[in-house]
């Protein structure tokens, strides 16, 4: 059971490469169990979270080698079984992509229900129905979902009444192989939606209007694959990078990302007084010594708004900021329950259903606080950054989820930050 140790008071100057974006590689393995031959994935972040689905692939029986440092080639034709209803499937949310992989496969898929972080009601039913307009029969029993079109396997139409990242990929998925042309209205528009078409699209599907809130799917018969695809950059992980540059009044320059993706944050952090520049493939993120940061309102909202999974990191920064910053939270149900440790070291937030209201500027103050779930860990990360004496946060496996190179990364920027034994284990022992 490992623990971050952090000190605070560290001022972060440097570069930071970010690494593939974890949630279209999610995706964009799940979607490659469509394919009729092998792909080459690049960039593909070194996380848990993708170590476990690339497992969970290989006990369907796909093929999969490393061929290098983020990139490995998938060979989808070995998969022998519409059936993952073991343990590991119930340990990432993403694997619920499979529905969609093996409906479109083999028009049957038989999944255990998928787990991920707690913080709130995540149903699948707009994932359902959207399998229900192309025929497919479901059934959920003792956690197992099970889908069977094989009597009936044709296009269809969704329309979400609220726009979900998951059910637009998990039906654009699976309408791949789907006769006739399938239409999703009110779809999501998150940069790894279009990245996960990008990549079906690259290996042979027919899908249009990614990115928009109309995607249509033409089905096609072979998906051939036997190319490479290269993943974007990953919007969140920047996003904490940026926000640490912030709040310790730093200097830190992002590498790899795609400027566009950051403009909710970066015109957020820009209004608070903070320094952004940007070029083609990088962000500068800076505060002066008499710069004063100035609090503000968030509200999260699908893309192109504020991303829920900055939220807790963004938070954060309204610690530091001077005068009462608001946090809405309109996505995710007890996304908040982070600020009850956060509360343990010192801060002065305030919850009123779903808006944090926090009064800064603040010195948050160490503590033993656990990681909750993968975005309000890094956001207890960015708090201990600016905490006086040493944190120790706990439950980092969850944080590891999403992060690749994490301490390192931090460390190589002057954070304060080690790996050890988590202190309350070594007690009892």
């Amino acid at each position: 059971m490992a623990s971050y140790f952090i000190e605070g008071g560290k001022r972060l100057v440097g570069d930071i490469k970010i690494s593939g974006s974890k949630n279209a590689a999610l995706g964009i393995i799940a979607a490659s169990m469509v394919l009729d031959g092998p792909c080459t994935i690049d960039n593909v972040p070194l996380i848990s979270d993708v170590d476990v689905l690339l497992n969970i692939c290989r006990k369907l029986g796909a093929t999969i080698k490393q061929s290098g440092e983020g990139s490995i080639t998938i060979d989808p034709t070995t998969v022998t079984t519409y059936e993952s209803t073991h343990e590991m499937t119930r340990s990432i949310r993403a694997s619920y992509y499979l529905l969609g992989a093996l409906l479109s496969r083999f028009q049957k898929a038989k999944l255990t229900m998928p787990g991920g972080c707690d913080f709130g009601t995540r149903p699948i039913n707009l994932h359902i129905q959207g399998f229900r307009s192309m025929g497919a029969k479901d059934e959920l029993k003792n956690g197992i979902i099970t889908l069977d079109a094989t009597a009936e396997y044709h296009s269809g139409h969704l329309y979400m009444d609220q726009a979900s990242v998951g059910a637009t990929i998990n039906v654009m998925i699976a309408a791949t192989k789907a006769p006739g042309t399938t239409v999703i209205e009110n779809a999501a528009r998150e940069p790894h939606i279009v990245d996960v078409a990008n990549f079906l699209n690259i290996m042979g599907a027919s899908i249009k209007g990614a990115g928009t809130d109309t995607i249509r799917i033409k089905g096609v018969d072979r998906i051939p694959g036997n190319q490479h695809y290269s993943i974007i950059p990953d919007q969140i992980e920047a996003g904490t990078y940026m926000i640490a540059g912030a709040v310790t009044r730093g200097n830190i320059v992002v590498r790899n990302v795609i400027p566009k993706h950051m403009e909710p944050l970066s015109m957020k952090m820009k209004s608070m007084g903070i320094q952004i520049e940007e070029g083609d493939d990088w962000i500068r993120v800076s505060v002066g010594s008499n710069d004063v940061i100035k609090a503000t309102n968030f509200k999260t909202m699908p893309y192109p708004g504020f991303p829920t999974d900055l939220q807790p990191q963004a938070l954060i920064l309204l610690c530091v900021a001077e005068g009462i910053g608001k946090m809405h939270e309109a996505v995710w149900a007890n996304r908040f329950q982070y600020i009850e440790e956060l509360k343990r070291m010192n801060a002065d937030v305030t919850i009123a259903g779903p808006i944090a209201i926090v009064n800064g500027p603040q010195q948050l103050t160490s503590a033993r606080v656990p990681a909750r779930d993968l975005r309000a860990g890094a956001a207890m990360v960015l708090a201990a950054l600016i905490a006086e004496g040493t944190t120790e946060i706990t439950s980092v496996r969850t944080i590891e989820r999403g992060y690749q190179d994490f301490v390192a990364k931090l460390q190589k920027v002057g954070a304060a930050i080690t790996v050890g034994e988590d202190s309350e284990m070594l007690e009892r022992e």
